[in-house]
C-alpha cells in the first residue's frame, strides 16, 4: 500500500517523533523564527527523512492526502488562511492531546464535523469530552527508548519530568511537587524547570537514561494527559509514583509497577519505601517496564495510526 502525504503542526515534539515513526511522509508547517506551533522540523530531536519541513505560506501549493489537526488556533483560523478550499475537503483528522480545560464532563469539542476523525489520546480524555456528532476512536501512546538503556537506580532521589511546571500550577501538581520536595529528594526537569528550583531541560534522546539512574518517578498531575515522559521511564524499567486520576489510575498498579493515590501523604510514604529499598524499587520498574511493552508499544502505535489514516483516507483497509 503507498506512502500517505499528511499535512501536520508542530505541537508537541516528543509526540511529532513517534507519530513520523508510522510508514507516511509527514510535512510540518513552519513559520519564520519558528514560533510555537510553527517550529516545523525543528530542536535536537533526531527526525526521520519521512518528516519534511514545509514553509507555512506554502502549503497551498503542495498536495497532500490527509491533514492532521492538533490545537484549536489550526482548526479555526489555520486552514483557512493556510489552506484552499480543496485542501480543506481532504480527509481530516483532529488529534486531541489533552481532557478538556472547561467543565471536565460538559465541555463540547470544538470540532463538529461528522466528516472529521477526531482521535483522543487516552481512553479518559475520550471519555470526558463531549464529542458530539463528530466521530471519535483512541490512539493511545507509543514510545521507543534506546535499546541500551535500563533502570539502575543508583540515586537516591525521585524525579519530576514536567516542562513549564511553575506557570502551570496545580493542574500540573506544581504545589504538590514543592511539598513533597520538602519530604523527600526530588529534582525535577523539563522546560523551565529553574523556576522551581530544578535542573533545566534534558534532550529528548538523552531523557529515558538519564531517568533511568533516579530511584523512582514521580508524577504530581492532578489533571491533564498520559505523560510521554512517564511512560518512557516505564519503559526503561523505573517505578512510577503519581496521583491515581485521568489515565495514570489505569496504567500504574500499586505494588506491581509503582505506586498511584489520590492522598499526597500516601505517595510521600512510597517514596520513602522505595528510598529505603533498592530491591523494591527494582522489582516494581520490571513491573513498570513489562506494562509499558503490553500497552505502549511503538509497532502497535504505529500500526493504530496506519490504520486511522487508511481509513478516513480510503488507502486501503483501516
Amino acid at each position: 500500500m503507498r506512502r500517505l502525504r499528511i499535512l501536520t503542526w508542530h505541537t508537541h515534539g516528543s509526540y511529532l517523533y513517534y507519530l513520523s515513526q508510522a510508514p507516511h511522509d509527514f510535512y510540518v508547517l513552519s513559520k519564520p523564527g519558528r514560533p510555537a506551533g510553527y517550529g516545523g522540523r525543528c530542536g535536537s530531536i533526531a527526525w526521520g527523512d519521512n518528516l519534511h519541513d514545509l514553509p507555512a505560506d506554502q502549503a497551498r501549493h503542495h498536495a497532500f492526502d490527509c491533514i492532521v489537526f492538533q490545537d484549536d488556533p489550526q482548526w479555526e483560523k489555520d486552514q483557512y488562511e493556510l489552506l484552499t478550499p480543496a485542501q480543506r475537503a481532504l480527509p481530516r483528522i483532529y488529534l486531541e492531546h489533552d481532557p478538556p480545560r472547561g467543565h471536565p464532563t460538559d465541555t463540547r469539542h470544538p470540532v463538529d464535523d461528522p466528516n472529521v476523525l477526531l482521535v483522543h489520546v487516552t481512553p479518559f480524555n475520550a471519555l470526558m469530552w463531549d464529542s458530539g456528532r463528530t466521530p471519535t476512536r483512541v490512539i493511545e501512546h507509543g514510545v521507543v527508548i534506546p535499546p541500551q538503556v535500563r533502570y539502575q537506580g543508583e540515586l537516591e532521589r525521585g524525579l519530576v519530568i514536567t516542562n513549564h511546571l511553575a506557570r502551570r500550577g496545580r493542574r500540573l501538581g506544581a504545589d504538590l511537587f514543592v511539598q513533597a520536595r520538602a519530604q523527600v529528594p526530588l529534582d525535577l526537569v523539563g522546560m523551565g524547570a529553574d523556576e522551581l528550583g530544578g535542573l533545566g531541560e534534558i534532550a529528548h534522546a538523552n531523557l529515558p537514561a538519564f531517568a533511568a539512574r533516579y530511584r523512582f518517578l514521580f508524577s504530581p498531575i492532578r489533571y491533564t494527559s498520559m505523560g510521554l515522559a512517564v511512560i518512557e521511564a516505564m519503559m526503561a524499567g523505573v517505578p512510577v509514583v503519581a496521583l491515581g486520576t485521568t489515565e495514570m489510575a489505569t496504567v500504574i498498579e500499586n505494588g506491581v509497577s509503582g505506586y498511584a493515590d489520590t492522598d499526597p501523604a500516601a505517595l510521600v510514604g512510597h517514596m520513602r519505601d522505595l528510598l529505603e529499598s533498592p530491591q523494591l524499587a527494582r522489582q516494581l520498574g520490571e513491573g513498570a517496564r513489562k506494562r509499558a511493552l503490553e500497552r505502549f508499544h511503538i509497532q502497535r502505535f504505529c500500526d493504530d495510526w496506519d490504520a486511522a489514516l487508511r481509513y478516513v483516507t480510503g488507502a486501503g483497509a483501516g
